[in-house]
């Protein structure tokens, strides 16, 4: 058995080892990599993603986990958590041929070089028939992986195990029901909120000063996490001793790089808080993108908007932009960064109507992975929805259908796992707030308390527990989005007098 243990820990490191490399290139791609390199980094991912397969399927793997799964009472919990894991992986894996897999992740690096260039040309029909092969990839590869479920529903498990379109259907109809009306009593009898005052020009170079603030206000440890620059905001990384983040900075919407920065600061510390016995291991990561983006949107929204944080942060403003800050009072700063009115674009969303753009995106992959709607239908659908739920026109496709990177990375069904997070990060906060004084921890400049406390019942355990087992360790019940539409409901109605 120690033998075979052995072998199998090796074989993990293996695994690994090609895992990072490809975070890396990947991340190099969206960053610093020459527009002309595309083609050979293309080719290197494809060759290492091959490779990467070839460790996953081996025989000799499926040989080591049939041995050790008989022989499970002898194990660790990590390697026996190991063991699960990967037998569920390997059994979607083999079924999708080798040269199809690789075949994919060529396709990928390619097509987000060309959505980037679509996006910033406003050419949706350049992206369009890269979109159309993505889309039949991920068609054919969730019936391998999983021919049980319906397309979307196999993707959708992927990204949050267990989640189905039935429950999101009846999740997305309460949060409509709660927060539409909200949205409709501020438009027609709020209060107005202006926020002119954050929307003059803030030199970027003093943005820049401001993420690092930010960063270490966050307390992440630079010695292990970077920051970059990129199209569209993310986070990766394959250990919690290298992770990389990016922001975009707008020299009018200083606000945009502000909240991304602490967005993406609370996906790293999840990352790097992982407990030290995972590392190596494949269970060293988020358990699911619902509780990853719980622990981004908890900070960018329930800390880095509550009154607290920006009172904490507000003297720091008015040092690096004295002239941009001069006469924008703590007040007017709040209420900027909690305007809320219908918008075109996600990431600049506020929190009230933010589930409004994924319910959108929910609904048009919905018909994208069943087939009732083609790539060539998909702006003229993106429009109509965004009228529809929105009440706002789309001018382009730069703003429309192209604003997100998502797609051209294959990533359908992970959607939703921004609002799941953002109603699971509300229920942990009403959760924290019974055993620590947040406000306090905010006013003071010390968010230690919070992320120790996030680290005890999250963020240490990887994915030695399953999403639904993290969510009620953390708030000492099961999931309730009830928590999500009562805290913006309340949060709304006293901002907008309502």
């Amino acid at each position: 058995m120690q033998e075979t243990i052995a072998k199998f820990k090796e074989q993990l490191a293996k695994m690994k080892a090609y895992a990072h490399a490809l975070a890396i290139l990947s991340y190099d791609s969206e960053t610093t990599m020459p527009k002309a390199g595309n083609a050979a980094l293309g080719a290197t991912m494809g060759f290492l993603s091959g490779e990467h397969y070839s460790l996953v399927t081996a025989p000799e793997l499926r040989e080591m986990l049939e041995t050790l799964a008989q022989n499970r009472e002898e194990l660790d919990p990590v390697t026996r958590r190991e063991v699960e894991y990967l037998q569920e992986e390997l059994a979607k894996m083999e079924r999708i041929p080798k040269a199809e897999y690789v075949e994919f992740n060529i396709l990928l690096q390619t097509a987000s070089q060309v959505w980037r260039e679509a996006k910033n040309k406003n050419d949706y029909p350049a992206f369009a028939p890269y979109l159309a092969k993505i889309i039949d990839f991920s068609r054919r590869f969730a019936g391998y992986m999983n021919p049980a479920l319906p397309v979307y529903d196999a993707w959708l498990n992927e990204f949050e195990k267990g989640m189905t379109m039935a429950t999101l259907d009846a999740y997305f109809a309460d949060v409509r029901a709660k927060l539409v009306p909200v949205i409709h009593a501020i438009a027609e009898r709020g209060r107005k909120i202006d926020k002119s005052c954050v929307e003059v020009e803030f030199p970027v170079w003093k943005q820049r000063k401001l993420s690092d603030y930010l960063m270490d206000l966050l307390t992440i440890d630079r010695d292990c996490c970077a920051i970059g620059e990129t199209e569209h905001p993310f986070s990766t990384g394959s250990s919690k001793h290298d992770i990389r983040m990016t922001t975009h900075y707008y020299p009018t919407l200083m606000l945009s790089s502000f909240f991304s920065v602490i967005h993406e600061g609370g996906h790293s510390l999840y990352e790097l808080h992982t407990g030290d016995e995972l590392i190596g291991s494949p269970l060293a990561e988020g358990v699911s993108m619902g509780v990853h983006e719980s622990q981004s949107r908890f900070f960018e929204n329930l800390i880095g908007r509550s009154r607290a944080f920006i009172e904490l942060i507000y003297p720091k403003l008015c040092e690096i932009f004295p002239e941009q800050m001069a006469g924008v009072t703590s007040e007017m700063l709040y209420l900027a960064a909690n305007h809320s009115s219908p918008s075109l674009i996600r990431v600049e969303a506020d929190e009230l109507t933010y589930s409004l753009h994924i319910m959108v995106r929910y609904e048009i992959e919905k018909r994208l992975m069943d087939g009732t709607l083609t790539v060539d239908e998909l702006p003229n659908a993106w429009n109509a929805l965004y009228k529809e739920y929105l009440g706002i026109d789309v001018p382009d496709d730069t703003r429309g259908v192209l604003q997100d990177i998502h797609w051209s990375m294959g990533s359908f069904g992970y959607f939703p796992s921004y609002s799941i997070g953002s109603a699971y990060a509300s229920q942990i906060y009403a959760r924290m707030a019974q055993e620590l004084d947040i406000d306090a921890c905010v006013r003071a400049g010390n968010l230690k308390p919070v992320c120790e406390w996030l680290e005890e019942k999250i963020w240490k355990y990887g994915k030695m527990k399953t999403p639904g087992e993290i969510v009620e360790n953390a708030c000492g019940a099961p999931f309730d989005p009830k928590y999500y539409t009562d805290y913006l409901t309340g949060k709304y109605s006293a901002l907008y007098g309502l």
